[in-house]
């Protein structure tokens, strides 16, 4: 007896096989914070300290590719895309920016390049990411902010520069405030003013950010700054390649990172953290009435077990729920140092009571909490 298998009973067979590989693909229904997140390849979402961007029925989110072990906590790959339609299943659109082999290069291999956010200018036809940004070899030293475009959402993206902003500008000062008095750089008045007024020839320090569109098309760049001790809210030029000088401090002396910002209703709102490294450390919201403040110091908007610590994770950005009106998606992630790619996100629905926010863990959740 013949113990092969025809040619076209070997094609049927491995039809099925493939076809079951495809239906055994795991399909998400719901978000499940802190747990592994797979890609449409099987493979954990690799997308850290990202933000998302809509564009014609799409979700493009992107993130720091990390790698395993403390080398992952540098850039040697450069920023991912992913896409998705429902924000629980997503496709790997690959590295949508590459760091360059030419060490000379301002996102060199082996650089820190972080928390990277894309926007869409209408005008312009681009897509922009900017990022925070160290130079090869120099620790925390640059605290620069990157600027690249591409043509489409998923790149390739291409490098333009990195600087600090705001170069010899002083504060906008919409509202004058105990907190927010003129810088006097002949007398600073506290520790973050005396770093403001050192890199006031050169350029501010420009480490934790995001970027906001607001409802008119105007773009605003939000970064850490003076050394940490104080929160930069910058105006972008209208191509949104580069600064107006027009900028205003938040929380000065109070060491914020990791800026999130959102509007509803009128209102702005933002969420941070304080600066522990990567420990976690309590959420800190704030809002503001005018684009350039004052802004208002609210306190931790994360209640019940966790929320002493932000649940174990950061905030990195703020997404509108999709179909939703006035619901919001906070996402964070969960940092692991040792082993950076085994990072994981925390997506979690904001609640407001009364313009106030609240955040509070769930296990498993998906998009019908709001209603």
């Amino acid at each position: 007896m013949h113990n092969r298998l025809p040619l076209f009973l070997w094609f049927i067979f491995c039809s099925l096989l493939n076809s079951n590989l495809v239906f055994s693909q795991k399909t998400y229904q719901n978000f499940t914070p802190g747990k592994i997140w797979k890609d449409n390849n099987g493979v954990h979402i690799n997308a850290h300290g990202g933000g998302i961007v809509y564009v014609q029925g799409l979700y493009y989110w992107f993130g720091e590719h990390k790698i395993e072990g403390e080398k992952g906590n540098t850039a040697q790959v450069g920023v991912h895309c992913y896409s998705s339609k429902d924000l629980y299943n997503w496709k790997d659109e690959g590295i949508a920016l590459k760091v360059s082999s030419d060490l000379r290069n301002d996102i060199a291999k082996g650089c820190i390049l972080e928390r990277p956010k894309v926007i869409y200018n209408k005008k312009t036809r681009k897509f922009v990411m900017w990022f925070h940004l160290e130079l090869l070899g120099k620790g925390y030293e640059a605290a620069r902010a990157g600027v690249a475009t591409a043509d489409k959402a998923t790149g390739p993206y291409s490098f333009i520069k990195s600087y600090r902003p705001n170069a010899g500008k002083l504060p906008f000062y919409a509202a004058l405030t105990p907190e927010n008095e003129k810088v006097n750089c002949d007398k600073p008045a506290n520790k973050s003013d005396g770093f403001f007024c050192r890199d006031l020839p050169g350029g501010q320090m420009a480490r934790d950010m995001t970027v906001f569109v607001d409802d008119n098309g105007k773009a605003y760049h939000v970064f850490s700054s003076e050394e940490n001790y104080t929160l930069h809210l910058a105006e972008l030029t209208p191509d949104y390649l580069g600064h107006t000088g027009k900028f205003i401090r938040i929380y000065v002396g109070q060491q914020t990172e990791a800026p999130a910002l959102f509007k509803k209703n009128g209102i702005y709102y933002m969420v941070g953290s304080g600066c522990t490294g990567w420990a976690p450390n309590p959420a800190r919201w704030f809002k503001a009435k005018s684009i350039f403040g004052p802004w208002e110091y609210m306190g931790n908007p994360c209640v019940g077990p966790g929320s002493e610590k932000t649940f174990g994770g950061q905030s990195t950005h703020v997404l509108p729920a999709p179909g939703k009106k006035n619901a919001f998606i906070f996402m964070a992630d969960k940092w692991e140092p040792k082993n950076a790619i085994d990072g994981r996100y925390l997506w979690l629905p904001i609640q407001f009571e009364e313009n106030k926010l609240k955040i509070e863990w769930s296990d498993r959740w998906n998009l019908s909490v709001f209603k």
